[in-house]
């Protein structure tokens, strides 16, 4: 009886294994390092979304190590090439006051990093030639509150530059905003300010920012936890306390960073830049990559040559965990 069993069992699974023709296909197989090296590699340099970006650095990586990367174009961008990363600098933020807070938030800073809490007039490049927080937010209508953006979903530095003020951060320089950050996200993080706005203000290089994203992956830095945590819809058309978002699409916002959740999304979180900075981590939170380029956008989106750059990055991510080049 026990003999029988057995080989009923085998022949129920052959028999479900069976295509329509009635052959056994063959089970895919996980796709080799070199392979996905190689996808990587070609997307980069022949998908049409990422031609359409030249020139840029990228790079795939997990906790410990680059696993592919590569220099684009005439290879002006390299890891170690420093520029303005804009809007990045809010995942690098938001990470900062997780920490600060060892994860304990009230209401007002749930609501700020997650930009609901209705400061909703800050001006992208206004704070340029200020020196500190406090100064930054003076600036124009930086600071003005709106109620009826309160507790709606609203794309704008207004929130965090508040934040910052409201927690003692509006007497600190560029200068030490930099040693701030330092004291808790670690003094490895190669981090400068070029104007002290909580949103929007760090220059760096792939290097530093992929040590930053190493450092969530190996869960040195509560964000790890956080990502995609509480995350609130973002686009108007679809979402009733939604006001104002710079991404076409229906992605979620969790604290400082984007999660890329729309139905043609794979769950990976975000911070794309103004200038076209865009690094990612994941949704399985095992690997991270970084497009670094520095291009000035035509027009007024908050994200402006963000949005191309995930355009490639994505592809690219894609084509590495596959394997196939796209």
């Amino acid at each position: 009886m026990r003999h029988f069993t057995v080989i009923l069992t085998v022949f129920v699974f052959l028999l479900c294994s069976c295509k329509g023709d009635g052959t056994v296909p063959e089970f895919a197989s996980e796709p080799t390092e070199q392979s996905k090296v190689s996808a990587a590699q070609t997307t980069a340099t022949t998908n049409a979304n990422c031609t359409a970006i030249f020139p840029f650095y990228w790079e795939i990586g997990n906790g410990t190590s680059v696993l592919a990367s590569g220099s684009t174009g005439n290879s002006s961008v390299t890891r170690s090439t420093t520029m303005p990363i804009a809007s990045a600098t809010k995942w690098i933020f938001g990470a900062y006051v997780v920490q600060k807070l060892n994860g304990t938030f009230d209401a007002a800073t749930e609501k700020s990093l997650r930009m609901l809490a209705g400061y909703t007039n800050f001006g992208n490049l206004s704070c340029i030639g200020t020196n500190t927080v406090q100064q930054c937010a003076n600036v124009g209508t930086n600071s003005q509150y709106t109620a009826a953006n309160d507790n709606k979903y609203f794309y704008n530095g207004g929130h965090f530059q508040k934040w910052a003020v409201d927690n003692g951060m509006g007497a600190l320089t560029r200068a030490q905003l930099r040693t701030e950050f330092q004291s808790l996200l670690g003094s490895d993080l190669d981090i400068t300010f070029s104007s002290p706005q909580m949103a929007g203000g760090i220059n760096t290089n792939a290097a530093n920012y992929a040590l930053f994203l190493q450092k969530i992956l190996n869960n040195q830095l509560l964000m790890r936890t956080y990502l995609g945590a509480n995350s609130t819809c973002t686009l108007p058309s679809v979402c009733p306390t939604a006001v104002s978002s710079p991404i076409p699409v229906a992605w979620h916002y969790s604290y400082g960073h984007w999660v890329e959740d729309d139905d043609a999304g794979d769950g990976s979180f975000s911070s794309a830049g103004l200038f076209g900075f865009y690094p990612w981590v994941n949704a399985s939170k095992t690997l991270y990559g970084i497009i670094s380029r520095n291009e000035v956008p035509s027009g007024g989106n908050e994200i402006g040559s963000g949005w191309a750059s995930y355009l490639c990055g994505r592809e690219i991510r894609k084509a590495y965990e596959s394997g196939v080049a796209r």
